[in-house]
């Protein structure tokens, strides 16, 4: 049985991963509200999608800061027994955030 690593593992390992994730976040956040000032002040539609979409990619390089830690963890954990469970405890946290169900990729029968 594979062990839910979002509960058992810190965050992140040192100061530094903190502090550049951190960092990140508070950029996004300027971010955000760059976007509400724009749609109070009745932008474009073109000009507020361009900045979504920066702050979506924003927050997606977090995201992979912290599945690629989260990854790191499971590769270096010690309560893994076998290759095969460490590999499906990243590939677990991988299809996560990528919203892809834990089942895939689907079984050989279903490509037919």
């Amino acid at each position: 049985m594979t062990r839910d690593v979002s509960t058992k593992m810190p965050l992140v390992a040192t100061d530094e991963e903190r502090r550049r994730i951190l960092n990140r976040l508070k950029r996004l956040e300027g971010q955000i509200r760059g976007l509400q000032t724009m749609v109070e002040a009745g932008k474009d539609c073109d000009a507020v999608l361009t900045q979504v979409m920066a702050a979506k990619s924003a927050l997606n390089q977090v995201s992979l800061m912290i599945v690629g830690h989260s990854m790191k963890s499971c590769l270096s954990d010690s309560e893994a027994s076998t290759k095969d469970e460490i590999v499906d405890q990243a590939l677990s946290v991988l299809l996560r955030y990528v919203n892809l169900p834990e089942s895939w990729p689907a079984s050989d029968s279903d490509s037919d």
